[in-house]
């Protein structure tokens, strides 16, 4: 039997509103371009985006032991600068479950802002590279959108988060790190500790650019981006205060 029209718009009231949920600070569009329905739904069912997270984590950390082998042909002590996605999103369920306990770790959300939005944005930028070599179009498009959802997740977090700038420095302190071990320095080892890369290194793209020059600049621009949008927010919600 078909649920009537008022009951369900009743039942979706009571999931995105509430006096539980933080305010919603007025800062830019561009600073919080999610509409709030979203924003409140999210947060309503904060359990099981903590669930769908750890799910993803999981998922992450056999698609790079078992599905790419990339865990496996890496040096331990460099495992956590590996499989950025799955370290994002269990960052993401550490902040949204702190947040839900009463106990919020500002450290812990910045952590899941950076990394939920760069690698989210920067894995369909990889994955949009490699297309036509692509021969999975499943996997692909698991991929692709499940990112795209990590940066829509990243862009919810400022309703649970401040972004101090010494938050806001740690982020910045592992993801620059990561940075430099991924593409520039790789310390242990001889390669770059980089996710690996569906097409090889050298694939022609455009400009005389390769997929790995693509992926290095997607990456710091994306961490650009991220510390440009946590001061920004972090401004706006000091202004508001």
């Amino acid at each position: 039997m078909a649920i009537p029209t008022e009951q369900l718009s009743t039942m979706f009231d009571q999931l995105t509103t509430g006096d539980a949920l933080p305010e919603r600070d007025q800062i830019p569009r561009y600073l919080a371009p999610v509409p709030e329905w979203i924003e409140n739904l999210g947060l309503r069912l904060a359990w099981l985006v903590v669930a769908v997270n750890l799910v993803g984590t999981v998922f992450g950390f056999w698609f790079y032991t078992f599905e790419t082998g990339q865990l496996l042909e890496t040096p331990t002590v460099m495992w956590p600068f590996v499989p950025d996605s799955p370290m994002a999103t269990f960052f993401a369920a550490a902040a949204i479950a702190a947040w839900k306990l009463g106990q919020p770790r500002e450290w812990l959300t910045a952590l899941a802002f950076y990394g939920n939005l760069t690698f989210g944005a920067w894995t369909p930028l990889v994955l949009l590279v490699a297309l036509p070599e692509y021969s999975d179009l499943l996997m692909w498009n698991v991929l692709f959108w499940t990112h795209l959802a990590m940066v829509v997740q990243a862009l919810v977090l400022h309703r649970i988060g401040d972004f101090p700038p010494w938050a806001v420095g740690i982020a910045l302190l592992w993801y620059g790190t990561g940075l430099i071990v991924d593409y520039f320095v790789p310390v242990i080892g001889d390669s770059p500790h980089h996710t690996v890369l569906p097409i090889p290194r050298e694939y022609p793209v455009a400009l005389g650019a390769t997929a790995f020059d693509v992926a290095a600049a997607g990456a710091v621009v994306l961490t650009l981006l991220a510390t440009y949008l946590a001061f920004m927010i972090r401004l706006q919600k000091v202004a508001i205060d």
